[in-house]
C-alpha cells in the first residue's frame, strides 16, 4: 500500500493519509473546503464545495489521475437542502459517464464544514 501526501491539499486532520493506493485503486480520504495554503475553512457552501473538489483533484493529480478515473464518490452534507446547489457545482468537474455516487446527510463534520467529499479512482 502506498500513501499520498501533497501540499496542494490540506494536511490530514488526524491519523490518516490524504489517499492510499493499492492494485491500481486510489482511495481519497474525505476532503472539506479547507484552502491548503492558509489552512482556513472557506465561508460559503459554494466555496466549500469548490475547494473540496479542488482538494480531491490535487490529490488525484498527485497520483497521475483525474476526475475521469473516478469510479465512486461519497458526499456528506450537513443540510440536504443544499443538494441541488451541490449538484450544480459538482457537475462542472465531471463529464459523462459520471461516477457512481451517494449523498448522505450528517449531523456534523470536522471543523464545522458543510460538506465532505471522498472518492475512489482507478489508474
Amino acid at each position: 500500500m502506498k500513501s499520498t501526501s501533497t501540499h496542494r491539499a490540506p494536511a490530514a486532520l488526524g491519523p490518516y493519509s490524504q489517499a492510499v493506493s493499492k492494485n491500481g485503486l486510489v482511495f481519497v480520504s474525505g476532503q472539506i473546503g479547507i484552502e491548503p495554503t492558509s489552512g482556513k475553512l472557506l465561508d460559503s457552501f459554494d466555496e466549500q464545495v469548490a475547494q473540496a473538489m479542488r482538494n480531491v483533484k490535487n490529490i488525484l493529480e498527485e497520483n497521475n489521475l483525474g476526475f475521469g478515473n473516478v469510479l465512486k464518490a461519497t458526499i456528506y452534507l450537513v443540510d440536504l437542502e443544499n443538494y441541488s446547489q451541490f449538484n450544480d457545482i459538482y457537475a462542472t468537474f465531471f463529464e459523462s459517464p459520471y461516477p457512481a455516487r451517494e449523498v448522505v446527510e450528517v449531523g456534523a463534520l470536522p471543523k464545522d464544514a458543510q460538506i465532505e467529499i471522498s472518492m475512489i479512482a482507478m489508474a
